[in-house]
């Protein structure tokens, strides 16, 4: 086994994060294959296979694409507004308006990746700029930029680890049987939840889980924390809203500021555009999309990092590659790869680089999957619900591949079971903090 690249538990701050991606460059690579790490290649190999221009953000891509995006979701917003009131059949109106809300959602995820984008520093080499933009599309969609980037980090420095990461963060099998009532022994042979509660299950968390995360961190668990602030125990403790959050430090308070302001503005611009237009026009125009956006930012999340073959890793065994190759590249089609910038299709090379901007994510992949091998993790030949539908029957806790070994040399899977009860804040895995 190679020596690890690191394995220190510090806290996530963008120079820790720049620190990380540039001694991931110098150091063997642990490749992750069944849960067994190999090093026949090392870091350097896979960076040396991309070419070096995908690791500068072009000013001429990064602006054509968010003006490309402001277009046609300023050009379908003025379609829709002023044509869709004039189609005679009030079933044909009520058809148009729902396929205006789907494309437009697909449409302002994709403006909400470029905010993505921003908040990783691949947006352009200028910090201020990319925080401008970021805070501005960002809060135009009711995510709170800074205080989403701050998180963010952490999960993409701690990815797949059950103790720091932030998002979807399984419970352990003791845990599920706790919840469950039930002895462990007994798991295993628990039958599956119906249809027609899983699809129930699936709308809520579709629905709300967005707006869910942000208020209380679900997903996530206690060691996620940036502090442990005596808030925490308190609902708007853990929340990404409040500036004494335990979720960050204390010097980030102003940030988190910044962006409850971002929130507030927003509120502000759809009161007064009600005023002029009325509010059926802006949950029309703006409150349907927003929900598709909802929609796509929890399933993309959720599908990129649970999978039955995806590991997850306990602390002894967690190492910084270990958790960023245990994600999956998915298929959400033409508006996934056109809208929505390839988030879904090419996540595994962001996870490995996360600076690498979006138009480049697809050659910087194909540059390195002959390296990977067995260690790229991707299923696109499934439709977008088949997927959903897997992972949410298929993905209930996880246990480890082999009970035998060491904590430091085994992987922990997911399992198939019934869903346990709906959690309403952190605390999900079955993990002691450190």
């Amino acid at each position: 086994m190679t020596t690890t690249m690191t394995s220190t538990m510090e806290e996530p701050t963008k120079n820790v994060q720049e620190n990380l991606e540039a001694n991931y460059t110098s150091h063997p690579s642990e490749l992750v294959k069944d849960g067994v790490v190999s090093s026949k290649y090392s870091s350097q190999d896979l960076r040396n296979a991309i070419p070096a221009y995908c690791f500068e953000p072009s000013y001429f891509w990064s602006f054509f694409y968010l003006a490309r995006d402001l277009l046609v979701a300023g050009t379908l917003m003025y379609a829709s507004y002023n044509y869709i009131p004039l189609i005679p059949f009030k079933l044909g109106r009520y058809a148009a308006w729902a396929t205006y809300g789907y494309f437009q959602g697909q449409q302002m995820t994709g403006i909400w990746v470029i905010g993505h984008e921003c908040g990783h520093g691949g947006f352009s080499k200028n910090d201020y700029l990319n925080d401008t933009i970021g805070w501005i599309t960002h809060s135009a969609l009711m995510t709170p930029y800074f205080s989403w980037q701050s998180t963010h980090r952490r999960h993409h420095i701690y990815a797949n680890n059950l103790i720091k990461d932030h998002n979807y963060v399984p419970i352990t099998k003791g845990k599920y049987a706790s919840l469950m009532g039930v002895d462990v022994e007994e798991v295993a042979d628990m039958a599956e939840d119906s249809p027609l509660y899983t699809l129930a299950r699936i709308i809520l968390q579709q629905i709300v889980g967005f707006p869910w995360y942000l208020i209380a961190n679900i997903t996530a668990t206690q060691g996620s924390l940036a502090n442990k602030n005596p808030q925490s125990k308190y609902p708007l403790g853990n929340s990404h809203l409040s500036p004494t959050s335990a979720l960050f430090r204390p010097e980030e308070w102003h940030l988190i500021l910044a962006s409850d302001i971002g929130l507030g503005l927003t509120v502000l611009a759809n009161y007064i555009a009600a005023q002029y237009i009325g509010w059926e026009a802006v949950c029309l125009l703006y409150v349907m999309p927003y929900m598709w956006v909802n929609h796509w930012i929890v399933a993309i999340t959720y599908l990129h990092h649970t999978h039955p073959d995806v590991p997850k890793y306990e602390p002894e065994a967690w190492t910084f590659l270990k958790g960023a190759t245990a994600t999956i590249d998915r298929n959400l089609g033409f508006g996934g790869k056109h809208l929505m910038h390839n988030i879904a299709d090419y996540h595994v090379i962001h996870h490995i680089f996360s600076r690498i901007p979006q138009y480049y994510a697809e050659e910087a992949t194909k540059a390195i999957m002959p390296l990977l091998g067995d260690s790229y993790h991707e299923d696109k030949k499934r439709n977008f619900w088949a997927l959903i539908w897997e992972s949410f029957t298929q993905c209930q806790y996880v246990e480890p591949d082999d009970p035998n070994a060491k904590p430091a040399d085994r992987a922990m899977y997911y399992k198939a079971g019934p869903s346990p009860p709906i959690e309403i804040n952190m605390g999900r895995s079955g993990l002691k903090s450190e």
